[in-house]
C-alpha cells in the first residue's frame, strides 16, 4: 500500500538517505564485523539512550521484534489478559497472542485517537498483566492516568511507541513511561534502517534478562565480556539482533536527527495551516496534539465526514498522481480477532474512525512543491 511510487508524482512514503548510510555501510564492512552487535549497533544503543532517556535500548529486526521481546520478558502464561487499542498495527496484538495470552480491545479517544484512558479501568480484571497505549502518529496517550491505574492494579505499562520516537508527554520523551517500550525504524518512519527495531527498558530488574532473550536465550555477551568462560543456554529467547549493516544505516540517521525533523515539522505545519478552513467547510477535522504533547510529526491524516467521501477523495488524489492511503483496521473486527470475543459495537470510535482516516503523503524529503500540488489537489476536490 506504501510502495507502488512508479505510478504516482507524489507517493505516500519514499526511503530517504540523509548522507552517511553508504560510508558507514562500506565502513561495517572494513570493519569484519557485519553480523549483529557490532560497533554501529553500539552506537545507536548509546544514541537512543542518550536520545531518549531510556535505560537501555537494545536494537531489534523490527518492532514486532521488540515487541515479542517484551511479552517473553513479562513471563506470560496462557490466558494472561493485555489491554491494547483495537485501533493499531496486528503486531501490538500478535507479540502478547504467541505466549499465549489473551488481547483484549480497548477502544480510543476521538480526538488524539490514542487509548481513551477515562474507559480503562473497566476492562481490567484479575488476569491482565498489562497496558499497551500506543501512541498513534507520534502523539503521546494520557499517561499520567495509565501509570496510575496500572499501579493500582498491579500492571505493567509496555508502550508501543512505534510512531513517537523523539516525542514527548508532560516534557518527558514517551518510552520511557512504561517498563518496556518498543520502537520501530521501518521504511515509513521517521528514521529507519528498511526493516528494524528497539527494546527500551526502563525496568533495572529486566536489564539482564532482556539481553539474554535477545542473545536467542544465551549469555552470550557476558562471555564476550569475559564475565564467564563459555557461553551457554539459560533462557527461552530468539534471534532477535539486527546486522550491523543495518545499525550503519540507522546511525547515519540517528546522527541526523535534528534535521530530519525539523524538516517534517515544516511539512507538518504546511499541511495543518493550509487545510484547516478546507476541513472546516468540508466537516473534516485535522490531527489534535493537546499543548502538554510535544508530537514526533510522524504523520499527517484527515478525518473525513464519511467513509464515502474518504473513498471518493483517495480517487480524486490517485487521478492526480497522488497517493493517499487509510490506515488500521479494527483488531476486534478482524478474523483473529473475533476468536477472542469480538465484536461489533464493542470499540464504537474506532470502527468510525478506522472508516474515515485519509493519511497524506509525508516523508522526510518530501519537497515544498509537491506538498503545495497535494494541498491544492485536495483543495480542488
Amino acid at each position: 500500500m506504501t510502495h507502488a511510487a512508479a505510478p504516482y508524482r507524489v507517493p505516500f512514503n519514499r526511503a530517504c538517505f540523509e548522507g552517511n548510510e553508504i560510508g558507514y555501510i562500506e565502513e561495517a564492512i572494513r570493519n569484519g564485523h557485519i553480523s549483529g552487535d557490532g560497533p554501529f549497533t553500539r552506537r545507536c544503543h548509546e544514541i537512543l539512550e542518550k536520545q531518549t532517556g531510556a535505560l537501555r535500548a537494545y536494537l531489534t529486526c523490527s518492532c514486532t521484534h521488540a515487541l515479542e521481546m517484551a511479552a517473553i520478558l513479562l513471563d506470560l502464561e496462557p490466558d494472561d489478559e493485555v489491554v491494547l487499542p483495537s485501533f493499531t498495527f496486528v503486531s501490538t496484538a500478535n507479540a502478547f497472542v504467541l505466549r499465549g495470552a489473551r488481547p483484549v480491545f480497548a477502544d480510543i479517544r476521538p480526538d488524539t485517537l490514542n487509548l481513551d484512558e477515562t474507559r480503562l479501568e473497566s476492562l481490567l480484571t484479575p488476569r491482565t498483566r498489562a497496558i499497551v497505549p500506543v501512541h498513534y502518529a507520534g502523539v503521546g496517550c494520557e499517561m499520567d492516568a495509565i501509570l496510575d491505574l496500572a499501579r493500582r492494579r498491579n500492571v505493567a505499562v509496555v508502550e508501543d511507541n512505534a510512531h513517537g520516537l523523539f516525542a514527548s508527554y508532560k516534557g518527558r520523551r514517551l518510552g520511557t513511561f512504561g517498563c518496556m517500550a518498543t520502537q520501530s525504524f521501518h521504511e515509513t518512519k521517521n528514521v529507519t534502517c528498511g526493516e528494524g527495531g528497539a527494546l527500551l527498558v526502563n525496568d533495572p530488574a529486566l536489564i539482564d534478562r532482556a539481553e539474554i532473550v535477545r542473545q536467542k536465550g544465551t549469555n552470550r555477551n557476558r562471555y564476550y565480556r569475559g564475565e564467564v568462560d563459555k557461553y551457554t543456554w539459560v533462557d527461552v529467547g530468539s534471534s532477535f539482533v539486527p546486522s550491523d549493516l543495518l545499525a550503519a544505516f540507522l546511525c547515519a540517521q540517528l546522527e541526523a536527527v535534528d534535521r530530519i525533523q525539523a524538516h517534517r515539522r515544516r511539512i507538518w505545519d504546511f499541511y495543518r495551516e493550509n487545510l484547516s478552513d478546507w476541513a472546516a467547510a468540508r466537516g473534516a477535522t485535522l490531527p489534535t496534539v493537546p499543548s502538554h504533547c510535544e508530537q514526533s510529526y510522524h504523520m499527517f491524516y484527515l478525518l473525513l465526514a464519511s467513509r464515502e467521501e474518504r473513498t471518493a477523495l483517495i480517487a480524486h488524489l490517485k487521478e492526480r498522481g497522488i497517493l493517499a492511503v487509510f490506515h488500521y483496521q479494527p483488531l476486534h473486527l478482524s478474523e483473529m480477532g473475533m476468536r477472542f470475543g469480538g465484536q461489533a459495537g464493542d470499540c464504537p470510535v474506532t470502527e468510525d474512525v478506522a472508516d474515515r482516516l485519509l493519511r497524506l503523503p509525508f516523508f522526510n524529503e518530501l519537497s515544498r512543491d509537491d506538498q503545495e500540488y497535494v494541498v491544492r489537489s485536495i483543495r480542488e476536490f
